[in-house]
C-alpha cells in the first residue's frame, strides 16, 4: 500500500480540509513555528492536502506558484472548486468563472489530485443541468479529475450515478453523522472521501471503532485496484490531524 504523493492504483492519500488553522497551534504544529511555516510542517507528517480556501475565494496566482515552490514534489493540492460556480450561479453561465479557477491552478497542474465540486443542499437533481456542467468539465478540462460531494438527496439515484461513471468522476462518501445524504457507491476508478463529524459538525472526534470499519473498507477498495483519497474536515480541537493520523498508522499496521 502506497502513501506517497503517487496518482497510482492502489494508493492512499490521507490528509485534512486544509493546514491554515490558528487553533491547531500546541496541538499539532510545534509552539514555535509561525503560520507562515505551518505548510512546510504540515508536509512532514502529510503528503497532501485539501484546498478548502479556494471555495470560498480564489488565490492569486503568487500564492498558487508559492505553495508550488514551498512543498516537495511529491505533495499534492486537491482544490475545492468555486462556490461562486456552485452555490451563486447554480452551475449556470458559468463558463467565464470556470475558465478563470483552472487558469489560476494551471500554474500548479503537477501536484493537483482530484478536484473537489461541492453542490449546495438548495440544488435539486435536475439532469439537463448537471449533465451539461459536467460535460463541459469533462470536454474542457479533461485533464483534470474531478470528485462531486452532494447536499441534497435528490441526486441519491441511478441515474446520477451513471451520470458520474460515464464521466469517470467519484462520487463524494461524506460522512456526517447523515446531515448529508450518503452512499458508498463507487462511480469513478478512484475514491474520495470526507469526515465531516458525526455528532457536531466539524467538531466531532472519531473514535478508532469507526477509523478501523473505513480502514477495512479502504483496503478492500485498495484492492480492487482503486485509488483512495480521504481528508479530515473536522478541524476543532485539532481532530482532524488526530484522526487523520491514525487512520495512517492503522493502514501501515
Amino acid at each position: 500500500m502506497t502513501f506517497a504523493g503517487e496518482n497510482t492504483p492502489g494508493s492512499v492519500h490521507i490528509g485534512t480540509s486544509g493546514w491554515s488553522y490558528a487553533h491547531w497551534a500546541g496541538l499539532f504544529y510545534p509552539g514555535d513555528i509561525k503560520p507562515a511555516k505551518y505548510l512546510e510542517y504540515y508536509t512532514t507528517r502529510f503528503s497532501c492536502v485539501e484546498l478548502n480556501s479556494s471555495f470560498y475565494h480564489l488565490p492569486s496566482e503568487s500564492t498558487v506558484k508559492g505553495w508550488l515552490n514551498r512543498t516537495p514534489a511529491s505533495f499534492i493540492f486537491c482544490p475545492k472548486f468555486s462556490r461562486y460556480v456552485t452555490h451563486e450561479l447554480h452551475l449556470m453561465n458559468a463558463d467565464e468563472a470556470t475558465e478563470r479557477f483552472f487558469e489560476v491552478f494551471s500554474e500548479l497542474k503537477p501536484k493537483l489530485g482530484p478536484v473537489l465540486i461541492q453542490l449546495p443542499p438548495s440544488l435539486k437533481y435536475d439532469e439537463p443541468l448537471v449533465s451539461t456542467f459536467l460535460g463541459i468539465l469533462k470536454e474542457k478540462y479533461s485533464s483534470f479529475r474531478f470528485a462531486v460531494e452532494i447536499r441534497n438527496k435528490s441526486f441519491l439515484s441511478d441515474k446520477f450515478f451513471n451520470l458520474l461513471n460515464s464521466y469517470n468522476m467519484a462520487f463524494v462518501i461524506a460522512d456526517s453523522g447523515n446531515r448529508y445524504p450518503y452512499s458508498e457507491v463507487v462511480t469513478a476508478g478512484f475514491i474520495y472521501i470526507r469526515f465531516h463529524g458525526r455528532e457536531n459538525l466539524y467538531a466531532s472526534d472519531y473514535n478508532d471503532d469507526i477509523l478501523r470499519e473505513y480502514a477495512e473498507k479502504i483496503k478492500k477498495w485498495n484492492h480492487e485496484g482503486k485509488e483512495v483519497w480521504v481528508f479530515f474536515n473536522n478541524d476543532f480541537h485539532g481532530y482532524a490531524v488526530k484522526n487523520a493520523l491514525s487512520l495512517m498508522k492503522m493502514l501501515n499496521s
